[in-house]
């Protein structure tokens, strides 16, 4: 069985070494392996020198686009991808590929098509006070909408199935990937399974992107796809076609 990592990057040269080493060197269960997708979004600092090192490099896809915010970059991740499971992994250093195994086991085990790292049902280490608020307004508006109990749905772990991902299409732009993602899922019935994670956030100035007006964007895709404003998606998740989200 093959597992596709999937890595969206811009200027990112601090960290994506080392993620990438960390992920090749991760343990995987006998009879599954992984390619690892990186997506250059446009970085304007030495990341795409960092990332050709891999180019050919068998196990490798890399990707070089004009930059069209994170869920383009995962789009073109996606739509690159040949595995049967999908494993999207940001390309700094808040999230640990060592967590690969227990994340993967539900699917593995046959007992779920969708997981994700919870970072509230683990540890957080330095994330503000602030962003806590904004993931707790974003966790209980899906709860309230969908009768559901998750509690991260902003994680950057998501693992999927290609089978999960049948029939679902994305047309947000920048971070607008996990909320629409979430919410197209619980739409098509698909049950998300969590499991805890350690989490250690990093600040501006170490190079966090999300700010309060993204928050706010993101929330928005929520009360939209929940109630179906917008239902002309032409970008399927496998689909080959050109995709639709810009920066």
């Amino acid at each position: 069985m093959l597992i596709s990592v999937i890595i969206p990057a811009y200027n990112e040269e601090t960290t994506i070494a080392s993620v990438i080493e960390k992920i090749q060197t991760v343990q995987l269960s006998p009879g599954v392996s992984k390619e690892i997708i990186i997506v250059n979004d446009g970085s304007t600092d030495g990341t795409k020198n960092i990332i050709d090192r891999f180019e050919g490099i068998k196990g490798f896809i890399v990707i070089h686009q004009n930059n069209q915010g994170k869920t383009g970059a995962l789009l073109a991740g996606i739509r690159a991808s040949k595995g049967e499971i999908l494993l999207i992994q940001d390309a700094d250093s808040e999230y640990d590929p060592a967590e690969y195994p227990q994340l993967l086991a539900p699917i593995l085990n046959g007992t779920a098509q969708v997981v994700y790292g919870s970072r509230f049902l683990g540890t957080i280490k330095g994330m503000q006070p602030i962003n806590r608020w904004a993931n707790g307004i974003s966790n209980w508006t899906v709860n309230f909408l969908f009768k559901t109990k998750i509690t991260d749905i902003n994680t950057c772990y998501k693992i999927f199935t290609r089978q999960a991902i049948e029939g679902i299409t994305i047309c947000g732009r920048n971070f607008d990937f996990d909320c629409e993602f979430t919410v197209k899922l619980l739409n098509k019935g698909i049950r998300i399974k969590e499991v805890p994670i350690a989490y250690t956030a990093r600040s501006r100035e170490a190079g966090k992107k999300i700010k309060w007006s993204t928050a706010l964007i993101m929330f928005w895709q929520i009360i939209k796809y929940r109630f179906k404003f917008f239902n002309h998606d032409k970008t399927g998740l496998n689909d080959n076609k050109k995709d639709r989200a810009s920066a």
